[in-house]
Parts: C-alpha cells; structure tokens; sequence
C-alpha cells in the first residue's frame, strides 16, 4: 500500500472565513511531504481535520487505505503546538509521562533521544533545555509507540539557524528510519530543504503539488542591473521570453524561457548602450516558485 493518507474535497468554513475549499492531497509512504503556504491559509486547519480535532464540514480523507479502520491515531504521531512538558522533571523522565498516557510499555527511550540526538541530556532536567533542545524533545515524544507518519507544525518556528539545522537533519533521520513525515510551513527554504514532496495552498485551496524537483521551472532567472534604471526597464520591456518578477536592491530579477540563449541578453544590453552593474544567470529556487505561483 503506497498511499498512506488521501484527503478528498475537504472544505472548513469559520463564519465568512473559508480556511479549506475542496483541498485534494495524496501523501505516498515514504514522502516527507511538506505543506507550504502563508500564514493563515489553512495548513493548520488541515493537519487538525487529519488528527480528527477538527470537523470538516464536508469532504473526507483516509489514513493507510482503511487499513486500521475508524481508529489510526496509534500509527500516526503529532506535534501541533509547542508542546507542553514538565520542567523539574528530566527528559526521559518527561517522554515516560508520554509513554504511560500513550499506554505503551517497554519502549526503547535510549534509542529515541539518540535518534534527536538528546541522549548525553536525557537525565537534565527539560527547565534547562535550549529551545532547540525542547523542540527535539518533542519530535522524541511525537516517536513513542513507533508510529508510521509523524505530524509536525511549523517545526522549526522560533529557532536560531543553528537549531533550524539540528531540526532539519533530525526529520531526515526520521524519513530514513522508515517513518513518513508531513510537515507544515511557511518557511519556503526549509521545505525546500527537508521535503521530498510539497504542497502549496493559499486561501485554503490547492495551487500546485509535486515532488519539490519537479515543482521548479525549468526555466531560467537572470538578476540584472544598470546605472540607467529607466533605460534598463524600457528594455527589459521590450525583451521578448523575458518576464520581470520584483525588484531588489538595484537589480530586477527576470524569468527567461529556457530556450532563451542567456548571453544574447547580455550582448543586446550592451548594443543599447546600457552599462550593467549586475548580472547573474541561475537556476529558479522554490521560494521564487513559490511566489510566482500565489502572487495573484
């Protein structure tokens, strides 16, 4: 069975607000899929309805093909929130509460603070745990009772860049030890970075999905500047297979179709008499995809 979840026309409405609308998702074994969007537009709500906190109010989805009937919850472990621990007692000691509320017995607690690599701070107590340290606890408790998919939320929200990398290596260590991972972020690099697959929603609908190679144009992005920034903009205008995205700091940044020569942009530049003082030619990141696709 390759599809372990499938959410099939989910809508949810707050009042006016509509946080889902006919949202269609399809998450394979193995994926670590990564649901990107901005701030409010219904990752949250999602991964609610999925956990079965929430009611949608129509559509339906299906965990592990109905494999395990009306009751997955102990094949699927979630963080949504910043979770909660008790300070004055020690990590382990805190992932043994999950255990017991789990009401699992015998598990291997060495092996996940070894997986989040917690295990020379597993007897401190969590009050002097590093924020990245609590977030690692955390994906440790989510691991309890072996599930097959691990939820996360914005996972690495609040961290330095230091904690965002032990974060980002640890879910791929999940992802390797056989676990499915979905996440939620609006943090574009770390998806790009972490998932396997995305997808982008906005306004609680679907925009596009597919694995984060495929999702990115082939196309090019020529970041381009002149001292003469009308001149340049009249002929970024006229440049045909050439598109501009924004503006920053000086220079334009320019989709190119990808059977554009990118030299023959530089020697028309300087055959108008343009002097550039920027000019780069690479590859479109998913960032910019990302902006491409929900700027409308």
């Amino acid at each position: 069975m390759d599809t372990i979840l499938n959410i099939r026309n989910l809508s949810k409405n707050y009042g006016r607000i509509k946080a889902l609308d006919n949202l269609n998702l399809e998450v394979k074994r193995g994926n670590i899929y990564g649901i990107l969007g901005p701030n409010g537009s219904g990752k949250t709500t999602t991964l609610g309805i999925i956990l079965s906190i929430l009611k949608a109010d129509s559509g339906n989805f299906e965990w592990f093909g109905g494999q395990f009937g009306s009751n997955p919850r102990k094949k699927i472990g979630a963080i949504l929130e910043t979770p909660n621990f008790y300070p004055y007692k020690t990590g382990i000691d805190n992932l043994k509460i999950v255990a017991k509320i789990k009401g699992i017995k015998d598990f291997d607690f060495d092996e996940v603070m070894r997986l989040v690599n917690l295990e020379h701070r597993k007897l401190s107590k969590f009050r002097t745990y590093s924020l990245g340290m609590k977030q690692r606890l955390a994906i440790a408790a989510t691991m309890i009772g072996n599930p097959e998919v691990v939820i996360f939320d914005e996972p690495t929200n609040g961290l330095d860049p230091k904690g965002i990398a032990e974060v980002r290596h640890i879910l791929k260590r999940v992802s390797e030890s056989g676990r499915s991972v979905i996440m939620a972020s609006h943090i574009l690099d770390e998806v790009e970075k972490i998932c396997s697959h995305v997808a982008i929603i906005k306004n609680g609908k679907l925009l596009s999905t597919g694995m984060v190679g495929e999702l990115l144009s082939d196309n090019y992005l020529i970041e381009i500047g002149a001292f003469n920034k009308e001149k340049l903009e009249q002929f970024l205008d006229d440049f045909e297979h050439l598109n501009k995205t924004r503006f920053m700091n000086d220079y334009w940044i320019c989709t190119v179709d990808k059977n554009t020569p990118v030299e023959s942009i530089s020697n028309k530049a300087f055959n108008a008499g343009l002097i550039l003082s920027h000019y780069i030619v690479r590859k479109q990141s998913l960032e910019e995809e990302f902006l491409t696709i929900t700027k409308n």
